[in-house]
């Protein structure tokens, strides 16, 4: 696979914590929903693309193993909201909020 965040994939996204992680989610998911409302559609979809690639990291990750269903929901949701017909009626402004918690639990844990 041609993974963007080559580091991270090469074994780095496994020293950070779940919480971590998913506050590096949600920036990829923030640069999406930026470059969304500025209509740059090409930098948007590139950043939602970052943003699976960094799910898809999570979801490998052994310690986040009773995790799974929730992480895979994260996913099929975030798809849905981006490229797919937003069944579950998500807003910019709930990803923002769902995502704004683990920014602020990564930021105490440094």
């Amino acid at each position: 696979m041609n993974y963007q965040h080559k580091e991270l994939a090469a074994g780095r996204w496994r020293q950070l914590s779940f919480v971590q992680q998913m506050a590096n989610v949600g920036s990829e998911v923030e640069r999406s929903l930026n470059w969304r409302a500025k209509n740059n559609a090409d930098y948007s979809q590139k950043a939602f693309e970052r943003a699976l690639e960094l799910i898809d990291l999570t979801l490998e990750d052994p310690r986040n193993i009773n995790r799974l269903k929730e992480i895979a929901r994260l996913r099929e949701a975030l798809a849905d909201f981006f490229v797919g017909s937003n069944e579950f009626s998500s807003t910019d402004t709930s990803w923002r909020r769902y995502f704004l918690f683990f920014a602020f639990a990564a930021r105490k844990d440094c």
